[in-house]
């Protein structure tokens, strides 16, 4: 296959998947990544790509939203092993938020049952995970339900977090990296997540490794806002030393 036919290829690979890896492709085409790379590169330059971390994405993707039973069987054993990791930042006693994503959601289930807690959410399916806890004094922001995320987001969410004070927010998002921070799709859960690390002391991000470098279309904070990255084995020890120069700790589970 020439060149140009195999990066025509990659291209549709790309728009259908909405997201292209060096590794895989250099699988699927039986060449090397460097030739997988210099073939993004082409696209790149050609404004039909956009390079990010490991592979590339299609321009006009940056808003690309899987649904939630997608992300839900994305990096499950990952998100496993980050939700476990996750739970020894929670406070013996105290206030937490849990911001709406699988990740999180994998936490909020692995929640003991004689927990302790003040859990405020805005997340529906995090919300009837935690219902049943007696230990929990549970609060559900309210707002406009984002069929997509099951997340409430607008101005009465907006205006709950603007009134609360917590100890902890584990918070989710699309993609994260210290050049541009962390990014989400939508404007109106971009703007929910910003109100919800401005309301918290500490901000513990839950994001696997396949979410670094990635960039969507609204960023909600930067990655020196975060005190704790929880990540898995996917983010090398090169890429995890650069974030922890920026002032963030990382764990990887």
């Amino acid at each position: 296959m020439y060149a140009p036919e195999r990066q025509q290829e990659i291209l549709r690979l790309a728009r259908d998947g909405g997201r292209v890896d060096v590794l895989s492709l250099a699988e699927e085409f039986q060449v090397t990544a460097e030739t997988i790379r210099r073939d993004l590169k082409a696209l790149d330059r050609a404004g039909l790509v956009r390079r990010v971390h490991g592979g590339a994405i299609p321009v006009g993707r940056l808003d690309f939203e899987p649904d939630l039973a997608e992300r839900e069987s994305t990096a499950a054993d990952e998100k496993d092993r980050i939700a476990k990791a996750a739970l020894a930042e929670l406070p013996a006693q105290g206030t937490v938020i849990l911001d709406a994503g699988t990740t999180v959601a994998r936490l909020a289930a692995t929640i003991p049952l004689e927990a302790s807690l003040t859990v405020v959410t805005h997340s529906l399916p995090i919300a009837a995970r935690l219902a049943d806890h007696p230990g929990i004094q549970l609060h559900l922001v309210g707002g406009r339900v984002r069929h997509r995320t099951r997340a409430a987001v607008d101005a009465w969410a907006l205006r709950a977090y603007g009134e609360i004070r917590a100890d902890v927010l584990f918070v989710a998002a699309n993609g994260f990296s210290a050049e541009h921070g962390l990014t989400t799709p939508d404007l109106a859960e971009a703007a929910v997540k910003r109100a919800a690390v401005g309301a918290a002391r500490r901000v513990v991000l839950l994001a696997d490794s396949g979410k670094h470098g990635q960039e969507h279309f609204a960023r909600f904070a930067g990655l020196g806002e975060v005190d704790l990255l929880i990540t898995d084995s996917g983010l090398g020890p090169d890429d995890a030393a650069a974030i922890e120069r920026g002032g963030t700790e990382v764990a990887r589970a």
